[in-house]
């Protein structure tokens, strides 16, 4: 998946939305439920080394980061991030698109989960599925 393409991805889930905090070349993206709810953040992107390539941050339940790393060379601990509960998803091409959509949605889906009631009421979200 592109970068773009995972950008739209972040950017079509309820809430969600990009700012650029820590300046031009990383995105991040929150998600709020109400106006004048709290924004989480769910994902930081930025190009990766080839053209047009992307490398993501993700949050993602501490077992299962540890099997995904250990199953894909593209998954590795969270670049500047909890290495327990983030990844870092290399989107060049190894992974597919499919993946890595699921990926977005899992952490967009821990940390929805993690908002106040009312929040997730306001984005129509239905819980977790365990």
């Amino acid at each position: 998946m592109k970068y773009h393409g995972v950008r739209e991805t972040c950017l079509s889930l309820p809430g969600a939305f990009e700012d650029f905090p820590f300046g031009p070349d990383t995105a991040v993206f929150r998600v709020r439920g109400r106006a004048d709810g709290p924004a989480r953040l769910f994902a930081l992107l930025w190009e990766g080394r080839a053209e047009g390539s992307a490398r993501v941050n993700l949050k993602c339940e501490p077992e299962l980061a540890a099997r995904l790393r250990a199953a894909h060379a593209e998954i590795t601990p969270g670049y500047h991030m909890s290495k327990r509960h983030w990844n870092t998803v290399d989107c060049s091409g190894a992974l597919d698109d499919s993946t890595i959509r699921d990926l977005i949605e899992d952490s967009y889906d821990l940390v929805v989960e993690r908002l106040p009631r009312a929040d997730r009421e306001a984005l129509g979200w239905r819980g977790l599925t365990r």
